[in-house]
């Protein structure tokens, strides 16, 4: 067992920056990957960054060259550092991690952005 918490969002305005957190406890050792998903209101959830063990690194299209992913193996965690955000950044994220097939998730934390 994976446990998972968020912390980090909150309001900004466009153009603005905001760093989520993520801290894992229980069987850290079996993560593989860890990652960040947003859902926004009447859209699916869906892939913002991930990054294995060894730090390589996936984003989404929308979100490349704006936002970046670190890990902390040492400390079971993973961050996901926001900048230039858009109104169409706002969603609730949540933190995965990847067990062989089993999947975690946190409870998810809100990001809104508007001026």
């Amino acid at each position: 067992q994976v446990q998972l918490v968020e912390s980090g969002g909150g309001l900004v305005q466009p153009g603005g920056s905001l760093r989520l957190s993520c801290a894992a406890s229980g069987s850290i050792f079996s993560i593989s990957s860890m990652g960040w998903y947003r859902q926004a209101p009447g859209n699916q959830r869906e892939l913002v960054a991930d990054i294995t063990k060894s730090g390589s690194t996936r984003y989404a299209d929308s979100v490349k060259g704006r936002f970046t992913i670190s890990r902390d193996n040492a400390k079971s965690t993973v961050n996901l550092q926001m900048n230039s955000l858009k109104p169409e950044d706002t969603a609730v994220y949540y933190c995965k991690a990847t067990v062989v097939t089993l999947w975690y998730w946190g409870q998810g934390t809100q990001v809104t952005v508007s001026s």
